[in-house]
C-alpha cells in the first residue's frame, strides 16, 4: 500500500570547485545504476551508419569499458534535478563513454593502428541474431535523419544538450573534455529542432530494450553448406550404400530445400490478394477485418503491393521491425488481404490482413530508402476489437483507418468529461489527424477516438501505442458496457492518465469499475474505489490496477497492481485494496475496500483491525506496513490485490 503524500524532490546539486576524485567502487556503482541511460547515451551519439546490431552491441561495449582502473579525477559535474546530481561516478562516466562513441565514429587512417573503440567489439557477442531496438513512428525516423546528417561533435552535443539537459557551460566543458576541438563550432551545428528532444528518450532508442531476428538464413545456410561440402558428400553418400533398397530420408516425403512452396509463392503475388467488395459487409453476418474492403488511392500501384510482400517475408537490415507480444513476425502463409495501399502524411501506407495479424508497412514518401513494418495480433477480432486501425502517426497526432459500417467520428478528452466531443471528417474510412495521448511529462488530457457505428452505438478506443487501438468500457466485470455514457466518462476521468501504464503491452480492451465508494474519516468526504482490468490479445499478462481518488483530486492513485491474476474480471469479479491515506487534519488512516459482496474486512501486521462489509478505516501511522484479508458473503476468502 503506497502513500498518498510524496515527499518533494531535491533541487539540483551543486558543483565543487576542486575535481573529486572517483575511485572504482563509485565508479561502479554508478554504472550499476545509470547502465541503461549511458548506453542510450552511447547509441544516441555512435554514428548510424555503423548499421542497428553493430551499434547495439558497440554501445554496451564502451559502456562496460568506461570503468577507471584506479581513482581517476571527474572534473565535469552535472548539475540537473535528477538522481544523478552531484554524483562524480556518473559525470566521469559519461565522459568516458562519449568520449569513445566520438572515437568510434572517426575513419580507420592509412598507416595508424586503430584505437579499441574503432573495432567491432570483441564483448558483448551474439551469432545468428539480429538486434535492434524497437521501431518509432514518423517523428523517432525525422529524428534518426537528423541524426545522421550531423558530424560526430555536433551529435554529442545535441544528445547531451536533449538527454542530460546540460548547461551550456558545463555542455561546452563536456564536449572539450572528450576531445571535441572545436566544441563552439559543435554547438552552433546542434542548435535547433529542440522541440524533439522527448524523443531521445522513446524506446526507438533504447539498446536495452531490444527485439531479435534471425541473420539471412539463407546466406548463412549458403556458408555452412560450402564449409562442410566434403563432409556432406561422405554423410550422403554413406548414408545411401546403407539402404537396402530405398527409404525416408530425414525430411520423409519432402521437396528439397532449394525448392519454393507454392502458397509462400503465391503470397508475393500482389495480383494474388484478396479484395473484398465494398457492400460485402452489408449482407454478411460477420463484424471483423475479413469483410472490411480495400481502400486508398493506391489500391492499384502493383509496385508498392510487391514491395509490402517482399518485405513482409524478408525484411531486411533497413526494416524497422516491430510486433506486438505474443505476435509471430513470419511471412504470410498464402496471400493476405488488402485492407489500404494510399499516402499517410509522408508515407506510402500499405495495410494487409492474414486472419491473424494485422500488418502495416509504411515507406517513405519522398523515396530514401528506410521502410517500417509492424504486426498486431487480432486474432478473434470482432465488433469493437475490429473498428479502426491505426494509419500513422506524426506531429503529435494519429490517424485512423474505420471500419466500413462507422458512420461518425469524434475525438474526446478522457480527463473533461464534460468538454463534449470533436466532430472528426471521414473521408472513405479515414479520419482527420486525432491528438495522440501524452508519452512523456504531465498528463493534462488522454485523447481518445469515438466512433459512431450503423446501429447507433457509440464507442471509445484509445492508442496505446500499437496498431489496433484498446477497447474501452466500464461497469461491473461480466455486465460491462460502452464507455462513451456520461456516468462512465465521469468514472474514467480522474484514471485516464493510468492507460499510459499499458502502452506496448498487446492491450485488447481496458474496462473501469467503480466498485466501491467510501466515506472518509475527519468529514473529508467520500472516496471512490475504481479497478480497471487490461485484457490482451493473446490471453495472458492482463494487468489490474486498483486506484484510490478522493473529492476535489484531478488525478486517481494506483494503490495496488497486479498482472496474470483474475481479481477484477469476469472469472473472479472480486477486489480488495487498501491504502495509507492523510486526512486534512493531519491524521493518518489505513483505508481499505471490497466490491459490494465482501461480509468482512480485516488488517494485519504493522495495523489491526476488522469491520463488517467491505469497507474498513484505522488509525495508523505514516509508513506502516500492512496486509488485508477479506471475507466474502459465501465464505471464500481474497487477499489484498498485488
Amino acid at each position: 500500500m503506497q502513500p498518498q503524500d510524496v515527499a518533494p524532490r531535491p533541487g539540483p546539486a551543486v558543483s565543487s570547485s576542486a575535481d573529486p576524485v572517483v575511485g572504482v567502487e563509485q565508479a561502479e556503482a554508478a554504472l550499476v545504476e545509470h547502465y541503461p541511460r549511458l548506453v542510450r547515451l552511447a547509441y544516441l551519439v555512435l554514428p548510424p551508419g555503423l548499421g542497428r546490431k553493430r551499434r547495439v552491441l558497440t554501445a554496451h561495449a564502451l559502456t562496460q569499458r568506461a570503468l577507471p582502473r584506479g581513482r581517476a579525477s571527474a572534473s565535469v559535474i552535472p548539475a540537473q534535478p535528477t538522481g544523478r546530481d552531484g554524483d562524480p561516478g556518473y559525470a566521469y562516466l559519461r565522459l568516458q563513454v562519449v568520449r569513445a562513441a566520438l572515437e568510434a565514429g572517426r575513419p580507420l587512417r592509412f598507416g595508424a593502428w586503430p584505437k579499441r573503440s574503432q573495432l567491432p567489439p570483441l564483448l558483448p557477442q551474439v551469432w545468428g541474431l539480429r538486434l535492434f531496438p524497437r521501431s518509432g513512428g514518423a517523428d523517432e525516423l525525422a529524428l534518426e535523419k537528423r541524426l545522421s546528417a550531423l558530424s560526430g561533435p555536433a551529435r554529442a552535443a545535441y544528445v547531451l544538450r536533449g538527454l542530460e539537459r546540460l548547461p551550456e557551460g558545463v555542455l561546452r566543458k563536456v564536449l572539450k573534455a572528450a576531445g571535441v576541438e572545436d566544441a563552439e563550432a559543435a554547438l552552433r551545428e546542434a542548435d535547433g529542432d529542440a522541440d524533439r528532444y522527448p524523443l531521445l528518450e522513446s524506446p526507438e532508442f533504447d539498446p536495452c530494450s531490444l527485439q531479435a531476428r534471425p541473420t539471412d538464413l539463407m546466406r548463412r545456410r549458403q556458408h555452412t553448406k560450402a564449409a562442410l561440402a566434403a563432409v556432406a558428400a561422405v554423410v550422403v553418400c554413406g548414408a545411401l550404400l546403407a539402404l537396402p533398397g530405398g527409404g525416408w530420408g530425414p525430411d520423409g516425403a519432402a521437396a528439397p530445400a532449394s525448392a519454393q512452396n507454392p502458397a509462400a509463392r503465391a503470397a508475393l503475388d500482389p495480383g494474388l490478394l484478396t479484395r473484398v467488395a465494398a457492400t460485402a459487409w452489408e449482407s454478411s453476418a460477420r463484424t471483423d477485418f475479413s469483410v472490411w474492403p480495400a481502400r486508398g488511392d493506391l489500391t492499384g500501384d502493383t509496385a508498392l503491393l510487391r514491395r509490402a510482400l517482399a518485405v513482409w517475408a524478408r525484411p531486411g537490415e533497413n526494416v524497422r521491425v516491430s510486433a506486438t507480444p505474443g505476435t509471430p513476425s513470419g511471412g504470410p502463409a498464402g496471400p493476405p488481404q488488402l485492407l489500404y495501399a494510399g499516402v499517410v502524411d509522408n508515407a506510402r501506407v500499405v495495410i494487409l490482413y492474414d486472419g491473424l495479424r494485422i500488418a502495416r508497412y509504411a515507406e517513405p514518401k519522398d523515396g530514401t530508402q528506410g521502410a517500417a513494418l509492424d504486426f498486431a495480433r487480432v486474432d478473434g477480432a470482432t465488433g469493437a476489437g475490429a473498428e479502426a486501425v491505426v494509419l500513422g502517426r506524426s506531429d503529435g497526432n494519429v490517424r485512423y483507418l474505420t471500419a466500413p459500417w462507422v458512420r461518425k467520428a469524434a475525438e474526446r478528452d478522457l480527463l473533461k468529461p464534460g468538454a463534449g466531443e470533436m466532430a472528426l471528417t471521414l473521408a472513405k474510412g479515414v479520419t482527420s489527424p486525432v491528438a495522440s495521448a501524452p508519452q512523456t511529462g504531465s498528463c493534462t488530457s488522454w485523447n481518445v477516438l469515438q466512433v459512431t457505428d450503423d446501429s447507433g452505438t457509440r464507442l471509445l478506443l484509445s492508442d496505446l501505442g500499437e496498431l489496433v487501438p484498446a477497447h474501452l468500457t466500464a461497469g461491473r466485470p461480466g455486465y460491462t458496457g460502452e464507455a462513451s455514457g456520461a456516468r462512465a466518462l465521469r468514472t474514467w476521468s480522474p484514471f485516464a492518465c493510468s492507460l499510459a501504464s499499458m502502452r506496448s503491452a498487446g492491450v485488447r480492451s481496458v474496462n473501469a469499475w467503480a466498485y466501491a465508494a467510501q466515506p472518509l474519516p475527519d468529514a473529508s468526504g467520500s472516496a471512490d474505489w475504481v479497478c480497471t482490468r487490461a485484457e490482451t490479445w493473446r490471453g495472458g499478462g492482463t494487468r489490474v490496477l486498483a486506484q484510490f481518488h478522493t473529492p476535489g483530486g484531478v488525478y486517481g492513485a494506483v494503490v495496488a497492481k497486479a498482472e496474470n491474476v483474475p481479481s477484477c474480471g469476469p472469472r473472479d469479479p472480486h477486489v480488495l485494496a487498501g491504502v495509507l491515506w492523510k486526512s486534512q487534519q493531519g491524521s493518518w488512516y489505513l483505508l481499505a475496500a471490497g466490491s459490494r459482496d465482501t461480509a468482512s474486512v480485516s488488517a494485519t501486521g504493522g495495523v489491526r483491525g476488522t469491520a463488517r462489509g467491505g469497507l474498513l478505516a484505522v488509525k495508523a501511522e505514516q509508513g506502516t506496513q500492512a496486509g488485508l484479508k477479506g471475507t466474502l458473503e459465501d465464505g471464500r476468502s481474497i487477499s489484498g490485490l498485488g
